[in-house]
């Protein structure tokens, strides 16, 4: 797949592949991957490089996260919601290790109880929820979450994870446990690296895609990943986020 496609215009070309063409793209993939490997002096440094700017993100983030956890804080008890702060939730890692991952809260205490009994009275949203898994106009979100989820504020706690090296600046996002069987094949190839805090389907459209689509485009970063492609992923991110576009 040619390299200077955008995250967009990859999801369309994979969108148009048979199976036959999905088969010869992974075999095609492996041997990238494979050649990629017998560059071990290249991917030392490469490999140092993304852990250094890990490192300096994590360090900045955290330093920012203090004062925003303040502000947070005193919006929701502002806005009478005494819940706590943060969200703390198992996701699937690196070759497939369960972590905690860590969010400010965006949705109403027992969220997932509230899920289950609203897909189930509202037939057509458990159709969408099947197919995205994620809602557009989900009633769990909070007042406070939806201007944290807006402007992916939600997301920023994470940037701890950056320190203890849990996860990556730029990656797959990192998956639920209980979506693992509907991520079937994909699944062997996107645990293969860190998931991020950001990656190739937050610029591709973010919540406007659906699951497939995320699956495709987080197994196709994970077979042609590099530093260069991770820094136009993190400048078109920050733009993403300023314009607000995609988000839920």
């Amino acid at each position: 797949m040619n390299n200077k496609l955008d995250e967009s215009e990859v999801l369309d070309s994979l969108n148009s592949m048979s199976e036959a063409e999905i088969a010869e793209y992974r075999k095609k993939n492996q041997e990238h991957i494979d050649e990629i490997a017998k560059r071990p002096i290249r991917n030392f440094f490469s490999g140092c490089f993304k852990r250094i700017i890990d490192i300096i993100a994590g360090l900045i983030g955290c330093v920012i996260l203090v004062p925003l956890t303040i502000i947070v804080w005193i919006v929701e008890l502002f806005m009478g919601d005494k819940g706590p702060i943060f969200f703390k939730q198992e996701r699937i890692g690196k070759n497939g290790k369960i972590f905690k991952m860590v969010k400010y809260r965006s949705m109403v205490v027992g969220a997932d109880d509230i899920l289950e009994e609203y897909l189930a009275d509202h037939p057509d949203k458990a159709e969408e929820y099947k197919i995205n898994k994620k809602l557009q106009e989900d009633p769990r979100v909070t007042k406070v979450g939806k201007f944290l989820r807006k402007t992916s504020l939600d997301e920023w706690p994470q940037f701890i994870h950056l320190l203890s090296g849990k996860m990556t600046l730029v990656g797959p996002r990192p998956y639920l446990p209980r979506e693992k069987e509907d991520m079937g094949e994909y699944y062997k190839y996107i645990v293969k690296m860190k998931p991020g805090i950001t990656g190739p389907w937050q610029v591709a459209g973010r919540a406007n895609l659906t699951f497939e689509d995320r699956l495709k485009l987080d197994e196709e970063y994970c077979a042609r990943r590099g530093n260069r492609r991770d820094i136009k992923i993190l400048a078109k991110t920050v733009r993403k986020v300023i314009k607000r576009e995609g988000a839920v």
